[in-house]
């Protein structure tokens, strides 16, 4: 896409929204079967079906050669796993990123998951990562900069709780394609990068490594895992840069209630 922005019509947008919105719901049925035993591989595969009975075909598959669905990233891996036979197990936690293409628009959206019970540590570097989000969503309005969003993640995360910002990673705009114009990190100084317009739809998604920032590469060539093998979390949502505050397109709700009726069956057992 070279490095022209796209800003999007109303009309553009409401056809982001129907993407995300199916993105949602494949990670709220996911929800429901994330528990102790499972395989990565299977949860691959039902949101494949799940896409695919919707109309749609996964954003990723196959995008330049990615083999999944689904990028499926437990515990110390940060983004772009592979599903795998590995089986969940109490404790861990697994960022689930979807993407899909639907009417020539594509969704994109990530939320990281606590399978069964996790350590108080844990809970906290999940619940930062989802201070940050929101955070940075605040300053995605007409006016604003790149890095006015890049601050607001780095400086919760870095300054504020000792976490470790990712930055070889960052969030991006998206519409006919993927990945379009701006790139945003989650790390810069504010008042600084592209100003943000009216009609700009962006997928911000913090990376936030409970111990040091770097990352290593694994050997599948796509796995990006902290280099000190201690835990990231990852939450992504689409957003629509507006006046005074921006349109999410990402239905958390929606996730957040699977999740709860999840540990709500699990706990009846």
């Amino acid at each position: 896409m070279g490095n022209k922005v796209y800003h999007k019509t109303p009309a553009e947008i409401e056809l982001c929204r129907e993407s995300s919105l199916l993105v949602c719901k494949t990670l709220s049925e996911l929800a429901a079967h994330i528990k102790p035993g499972v395989q990565t591989l299977h949860l691959d595969k039902i949101a494949y079906d799940f896409i695919n009975d919707h109309n749609a075909v996964p954003g990723f598959l196959d995008y330049k050669g990615f083999p999944f669905s689904l990028c499926i990233s437990v515990n110390d891996a940060v983004v772009h796993g592979f599903p795998s036979k590995y089986e969940l197990k109490e404790g861990d936690i697994v960022s689930i990123d979807c993407g899909v293409l639907m009417n020539e628009f594509y969704g994109d959206s990530a939320y990281t998951y606590a399978v069964g019970e996790v350590s108080e540590e844990v809970e906290r570097l999940m619940k930062v990562t989802m201070e940050c989000l929101e955070l940075a969503i605040a300053q995605a309005i007409t006016g604003k900069r790149v890095g006015d969003i890049s601050f607001a993640v780095q400086n919760h995360a870095e300054k504020l709780n000792g976490y470790g910002v990712v930055r070889e990673l960052t969030g991006h705009g998206l519409g006919k394609s993927l990945h379009e114009k701006p790139d945003v990190p989650n790390f810069g100084k504010r008042g600084r990068g592209s100003k943000l317009q009216e009609g700009l739809v962006i997928a911000i998604e913090p990376m936030i490594n409970m111990g040091t920032k770097e990352v290593i590469k694994w050997d599948d060539g796509w796995t990006i895992a902290t280099e000190d093998g201690l835990p990231s979390a990852h939450f992504e949502k689409m957003v629509v840069v507006r006046k005074g505050k921006a349109d999410i397109l990402t239905n958390y709700a929606m996730i957040e209630e699977a999740v709860k009726k999840n540990r709500e069956l699990s706990a009846s057992y």
